[in-house]
């Protein structure tokens, strides 16, 4: 069982030229859903220098509010135009 905060890790994988996009579409989602979900913390962006990828590093209180936020119908309407910038890998875990 984990208790405390668990980290989600997504690796995005995108074009160089759609690296601006995609980051700008991932800041305004954390800033105008993810960041108003219960159990969400905080979330990071680190963008590749070379421009091949973004990842996004999120503090949640649990599994179950990952689970909710993955969900949520307004994050659901996103998840589409990420798709189209570029591909992703996710990864749920905690600080060992």
């Amino acid at each position: 069982m984990t208790t405390g905060t668990v980290i989600l890790i997504n690796h995005l994988k995108v074009q160089p030229g759609n690296q601006a996009a995609l980051l700008a579409l991932l800041k305004a989602n954390i800033d105008a859903v993810a960041s108003k979900l219960a159990g969400w913390r905080e979330s990071r962006l680190i963008a590749a220098l070379d421009g091949s990828s973004v990842t996004i590093y999120s503090e949640w209180d649990s599994p179950q509010a990952v689970d909710a936020m993955r969900a949520d119908p307004r994050m659901q309407a996103c998840f589409p135009r990420i798709r189209e910038l570029a591909s992703f890998d996710s990864v749920l875990g905690h600080i060992a």
